[in-house]
């Protein structure tokens, strides 16, 4: 895209910023939290092999294709936001940081971030099940392009799925 890729991008509480593998400790106490886990599309992770795969595919990433941040608060990862292949925006909080803003202060800080990378879209899919994430998604001004049912095979779980899409131009 045109406009310049950005390593960090810093908030009045958080630091958004590129993984490293030296996150593996952090990513994979979030990725195996089954709170944390509970809509994700994977079921969580119980073993650390499993992170490690999930975080060095973020490492390795072609920035053409993905454009994706760990959140940190006070130094910790505390969560994950961006495009794991653009234009499609996901985005996965710690249980324990959940329900304090966290979310939305990294939400506005990518969204403002990527319009900047010449987008004109993105779009998201949440659970039907995740009030939390769709008030999030539609607070941000995602509007709900469709639902699907079975879309996800989550362990032994058929889930389905909301879509969403915004419009940033």
């Amino acid at each position: 895209m045109e406009g310049l890729r950005q390593d960090r991008i810093e908030t009045a509480r958080l630091v958004l910023r590129r993984a490293t593998m030296d996150d593996l400790p952090a990513v994979h106490a979030m990725l195996s939290d089954r709170a944390s886990m509970r809509y994700w599309s994977t079921p969580p992770h119980e073993e650390l092999e499993e992170s490690r795969v999930w975080l060095q595919s973020m490492v390795d990433s072609d920035p053409a294709l993905s454009d994706d941040f760990l959140i940190e608060c006070d130094s910790e990862v505390i969560g994950k936001m961006g495009c794991w292949r653009t234009p499609t925006m996901g985005f996965l909080l710690r249980s324990d940081c959940q329900g304090q803003g966290y979310a939305g202060e990294a939400m506005d800080a990518y969204l403002a971030y990527i319009a900047t990378r010449g987008f004109t879209q993105l779009d998201a899919d949440a659970d039907p099940r995740n009030a939390a994430s769709i008030g999030l998604l539609t607070s941000r001004g995602f509007r709900e392009t469709g639902r699907a049912e079975n879309t996800w095979l989550v362990g032994d779980e058929w889930c389905d799925s909301i879509y969403f899409a915004l419009d940033l131009a």
